[in-house]
């Protein structure tokens, strides 16, 4: 009977230690990300960590001398639409495959980008070589917002975006539809 009590209490202080596991895990969480469920406003400026990352990126570029610019940040849903709908039911080229809500721009996380030339016109070339280094400015400058924490678009197996760049936080579009967001105190890995 005493080993049966025993175990018992053992399997108790177990049982006990998960729970307090859990609870500090879960408020871990809770500092990260904030629901504010289905019906919550769409973010109307950049996330303030992505703000911050932008803003080196583009003196990080100065400071190689790479004329870099930020051609689109945050976007609403309507512009996502007449983006989506270019190449499709309107003249252009298809640019993006994510409709409204399927992009992190709808949620202030995510910027693109592009290069401009000695005439100051702003190009999408990868191979441009602005700065004489010998290598590709484009290139260069994904390499530089990957260090600050960005996702390069460019990377992607699918659909290569290359002027794209984001963070997720660590949450999907799922999420982000359902209202998850990345709390504005977000403990930056990065430094």
């Amino acid at each position: 009977m005493k080993k049966f009590s025993k175990l018992i209490i053992t399997w108790g202080l177990i049982f006990l230690f998960l729970i307090i596991l859990g609870f500090f895990y879960n408020r871990s969480i809770d500092n990260n990300y904030l629901y504010l469920g289905e019906d919550a406003p769409q973010p109307t400026q950049l996330h303030p960590l992505v703000e911050e990352k932008k803003n080196l990126l583009l003196q990080q570029a100065t400071d190689l001398n790479i004329n870099l610019v930020i051609t689109d940040e945050i976007r609403t849903f309507e512009e996502q639409n007449a983006l989506y709908e270019r190449g499709r039911t309107t003249q252009g080229n298809i640019v993006t495959n994510a409709r409204a809500g399927e992009t992190y721009h709808n949620y202030g996380l995510a910027i693109d980008y592009a290069l401009i030339n000695e005439a100051g016109d702003y190009i999408w070339d990868t191979t441009f070589d602005g700065n004489n280094n010998g290598e590709s400015d484009w290139f260069e400058v994904a390499d530089l917002a990957k260090d600050l924490g960005f996702e390069w678009g460019g990377d992607w197996s699918g659909f290569k975006d290359y002027p794209h760049l984001q963070m997720t936080f660590g949450l999907s579009i799922r999420q982000l539809q359902d209202g998850m967001r990345p709390a504005t105190e977000v403990i930056d890995i990065n430094g």
